[in-house]
């Protein structure tokens, strides 16, 4: 049987914590990675709202469309359209490598940690090269 005290779930009483702290752990690019596919996932939804809101104004009044066409054309729309542009590629590109990954290959950590950035650096390539010719 496990000892209570030694098996203590807080740390500072006595006992070992029941996993690692987060500090010990060097960060990798595939934890990375997989951070940032459940971060932009959720971030998605803030583009797709503010895009639903803007529909939704335009179908209903003209004051209200002048007040969602404000918010979406502004500093602050411009940054969640272009970040949900970045996640969309993000997705994307990392539904791919899991596709690869499915296949049995790119397991090793090398090849891992090289689709890993490819991955975040073609995201911000991809995006960079839609606004350019969106504009």
């Amino acid at each position: 049987m496990a000892d209570a005290k030694r098996d203590a779930p807080v740390a500072g009483s006595g006992g070992r914590p029941l996993s690692p702290h987060l500090q010990i752990y060097r960060w990798q690019v595939p934890m990375l990675t997989s951070i940032l596919t459940r971060i932009t996932g959720q971030a998605l939804m803030a583009g797709v709202l503010l895009a639903v809101w803007w529909l939704l104004a335009a179908a209903t009044s003209d004051a209200y469309f002048a007040t969602a066409n404000a918010v979406a054309t502004s500093w602050f729309g411009d940054l969640v359209f272009t970040g949900s542009l970045w996640a969309v590629w993000y997705h994307y590109l990392a539904g791919l490598r899991h596709l690869y990954y499915d296949a049995g290959k790119g397991l090793d950590i090398p090849t891992a940690e090289k689709l890993g950035w490819a991955v975040i650096i073609g995201s911000v390539v991809l995006t960079v090269i839609t606004i350019l010719l969106v504009q």
